[in-house]
């Protein structure tokens, strides 16, 4: 389920949802939503920010943070050459980018992950990026908007990867106790140490259409279960149902909805 946007020489897209062939250049234009049955694909870093920030606002900070394989994990193939080859594919240094932005001219301190850099995997520079931007948020008084689309803590570094699950979730008390909002937007998939300790604690918590989100896999729940799982179950529609998430809201209605809760908590607009 990658990307709708891929080789310009491919005309036509099947979509995973209703297994249709649908012209790539209508999902385009529908912020690669299939047309025919809703199914979001997903989006890298720069397809989120174009559907969502306005033109020309976004600002990166800490773009030159990047990881190593400090832990000399090794692996096949080795750890190092799954990063060159993450940032040679995407263009990016790391998992998650982050900066300042405007939403329909509301100044917000933004962060998107890129399910396409490994994964989305956090890492210690995913964790201090995000640290870094919560700060930010609660020193400028910035509303935080995160857009999480991870499969989890990075294994390859370690118990330092796991680390950053607390270091995030004590930012963000932080940033509570100075009563600034926590806009959080759950992509697919958003699961292991981003779920549990970022995506879940905002104070609006958004999902889209059909995404994935939980701790450990349905798979791997029901090999540890030994039983069947409810149709659906870990999907954003079945957490709404169950209180889980405020929200499900479309990607081409997400934008207005963002706005209308920036204005409702008072969010700086730009002057």
């Amino acid at each position: 389920m990658g990307s709708a946007c891929g080789s310009s020489a491919e005309l036509w897209s099947k979509c995973p949802g209703c297994h249709d062939i649908v012209y790539r250049k209508e999902i385009t234009r529908r912020l690669n939503v299939c047309p025919r049955c809703n199914f979001h694909f997903r989006l890298t870093a720069q397809e989120r920010l174009i559907a969502v920030v306005d033109p020309g606002s976004f600002r990166e900070m800490d773009a030159e943070l990047s990881s190593s394989d400090f832990l000399g994990f090794g692996g096949d193939p080795p750890y190092q050459e799954r990063l060159e080859e993450a940032r040679a594919r995407t263009g990016r240094r790391e998992a998650v980018i982050t900066g300042e932005a405007r939403i329909r001219g509301f100044r917000v301190a933004l962060a998107v992950f890129d399910f396409a850099f490994m994964g989305g995997s956090m890492g210690t520079v995913v964790g201090e990026k995000l640290v870094r931007l919560i700060e930010l948020a609660a020193e400028a008084r910035l509303p935080l908007v995160v857009f999480s689309s991870s499969g989890g803590a990075r294994m390859q570094e370690g118990m330092f990867s796991l680390v950053q699950m607390a270091k995030i979730a004590a930012a963000l008390a932080r940033l509570r106790e100075r009563g600034v909002v926590f806009i959080s937007v759950l992509t697919d998939p958003t699961t292991g140490g981003v779920a549990a300790s970022l995506a879940m604690l905002g104070d609006v918590n958004l999902a889209e259409p059909g995404a994935l989100i939980g701790f450990a896999g349905p798979r791997v729940i029901e090999q540890t279960i030994n039983q069947r799982l409810p149709e659906g179950f870990q999907r954003a529609e079945f957490l709404y149902e169950h209180g889980m998430v405020d929200a499900v809201v479309s990607r081409r209605e997400l934008r207005g909805v963002l706005a209308r809760l920036l204005r409702l908590f008072g969010a700086p607009v730009e002057a």
